[in-house]
């Protein structure tokens, strides 16, 4: 990823597609507003050019998302920029590192984003050197998702474990779940309703499995029992959009793969001899404009 100038650039909001979004703190976020609008933009965005820009805007953001939308809040149409030149694919990995290299990290976002650099083949060493984690941490997260932790998961995701707490429960044999929770304990992550939170989830998972199984028996309506059929049914969307999202990152990845073998005299040799002149249609389209959507 080559820097095309170090000169900060005005460009128009309107100019500008965010490509890869974040949820965002909505208290943390206030208090960015606030902080620019009093003494202004300490750091300027990061942008590279569009190269599909008759699709949209000409530029797609590398960093700064949360600046951008403060800019937003505060009526301005025009943003500080440092303009980079970057393909599409690297616009996406770059926003990915800069997401977990963040001082305060989104449990969700964390588990996201290694997955995607995971789906990149990017080994635990390279994300722990890229986001400033250690590779143990990286490790236990890439265990939590390739096990399919998913009640460990959605513990994490209603923010009633700790995603650090979640880690070790998955990384450690079944007879040393409870220990993992005392020095949970003791480290003061799980306290009070938290810790009678975890010591139910282990045992559900020792029982049950990893896996999260619907209940089918039928039972009297309740306002309690809709909200927990609503909570069941948005687990399962955010489940099916990481898997979307996990697709997605593949095909990303089996593009760029094919357009760099595609561009080597060798490799046509190969596929001549081997009677594979032609791509499908689909395929050949995505690896010609290089879309990943």
């Amino acid at each position: 990823m080559d820097v095309t100038t170090n000169t900060v650039t005005i460009l128009p909001i309107a100019d500008i597609r965010v490509i890869n979004p974040r949820t965002r703190n909505k208290k943390s976020f206030r208090e960015l507003v606030e902080s620019i609008e009093k003494i202004g933009l300490k750091r300027p965005i990061t942008v590279a050019p569009n190269r599909r820009a008759g699709d949209g805007p000409a530029y797609n953001l590398v960093c700064g998302q949360g600046r951008l939308e403060a800019y937003k809040t505060l009526g301005q149409s025009e943003i500080p920029s440092v303009v980079i030149e970057a393909s599409e694919e690297e616009v996406m990995i770059k926003s990915l590192v800069e997401n977990c290299a963040r001082r305060q990290h989104n449990a969700l976002d964390l588990l996201r984003d290694i997955g995607g650099m995971k789906e990149r083949h990017y080994t635990d060493a390279e994300i722990a050197r890229k986001t400033n984690l250690s590779v143990e941490y990286v490790r236990g997260i890439s265990r939590l998702l390739a096990q399919n932790e998913q009640r460990l998961l959605r513990a994490v995701e209603a923010e009633q474990v700790p995603l650090s707490v979640a880690v070790d429960i998955a990384t450690v044999p079944d007879e040393a779940v409870q220990d993992a929770l005392q020095q949970a304990y003791e480290r003061n992550e799980l306290r009070g309703r938290k810790l009678l939170i975890a010591k139910r989830l282990v045992e559900n998972r020792r029982r049950r499995g990893k896996g999260i199984r619907v209940p089918i028996t039928p039972r009297a309506t309740s306002a309690a029992s809709l909200l927990r059929a609503y909570q069941q049914d948005t687990d399962r969307k955010r489940i099916l959009i990481r898997k979307a999202e996990a697709a997605k990152n593949r095909l990303l990845f089996i593009t760029h793969a094919l357009r760099e073998l595609l561009s080597d005299e060798r490799f046509h040799d190969i596929l001549e001899k081997e009677g594979l002149s032609t791509l499908p249609k689909n395929l050949s389209g995505r690896i010609r404009k290089g879309e990943i959507a």
